[in-house]
């Protein structure tokens, strides 16, 4: 496992995260769900993580994707202050992750400066996907939204063809599956995608 190139982890940091635990997550598994105690902050290797949080009325938003080499500041959070998870974490595809235990987080802040610009940087990412989300849904209507939503998965899948139903965009962008249809349709009448069952794939002209 060679990080240093990426991250710019000293040699000793890369030598103990090679020590701890990789987990496998196949395709749709819950890797974080809500409600449970949190021994561990996941750091990705391969794959992609969907985060979701649930409101008050069970209604779940998504927050962030996950990515190789990207952490979960919400999962981070929760291991540090002992809380139980607010999160719900899902493998878009087949995820390997590091399982770094709640000692080693805080052992690692004061012991590797490279590990503590890691976490800061991880934040404002995470910060900042928030902050662009919460403007997406007070200022964008949803078509737009829905664009931008496409474009991200294409952006960190790397392929045109996503698998996801029109009941999981709707989900993750908080609306009805109904109005997420119509809207699809509405962009393949104009080119932009092309519907399969259960993904779809998005032309250059989106």
């Amino acid at each position: 496992m060679e990080l240093n190139s990426i991250l710019n982890f000293e040699a000793k940091l890369q030598e103990e995260m090679s020590e701890l635990p990789i987990l496998e997550f196949k395709e749709g598994a819950e890797i974080i769900t809500y409600g449970k105690q949190l021994r561990m902050m996941p750091f990705v290797i391969k794959g992609v993580i969907r985060v979701m949080r649930r409101d008050e009325d069970g209604k779940e938003i998504l927050l962030y994707y996950l990515s190789a080499n990207d952490s979960c500041s919400m999962a981070y959070s929760c291991c540090m202050e002992s809380k139980l998870s607010e999160i719900r974490a899902i493998a878009e595809d087949d995820v390997s992750l590091i399982a770094i235990p709640h000692a080693k987080l805080d052992e690692w802040l004061c012991k590797y400066p490279s590990w503590k610009s890691y976490i800061m940087q991880s934040f404002n990412a995470r910060f900042l996907e928030l902050l662009k989300s919460i403007e997406s849904i007070a200022f964008k209507k949803l078509d737009e939204r829905l664009i931008n939503y496409l474009q991200e998965r294409r952006k960190i899948s790397g392929s045109s063809v996503i698998k996801v139903s029109h009941f999981q965009i709707a989900e993750e962008l908080a609306t009805s599956r109904v109005v997420i249809s119509r809207l699809l349709k509405q962009l393949e009448n104009h080119k932009k995608v092309i519907l399969y069952r259960s993904e779809l794939k998005l032309l250059n002209t989106i």
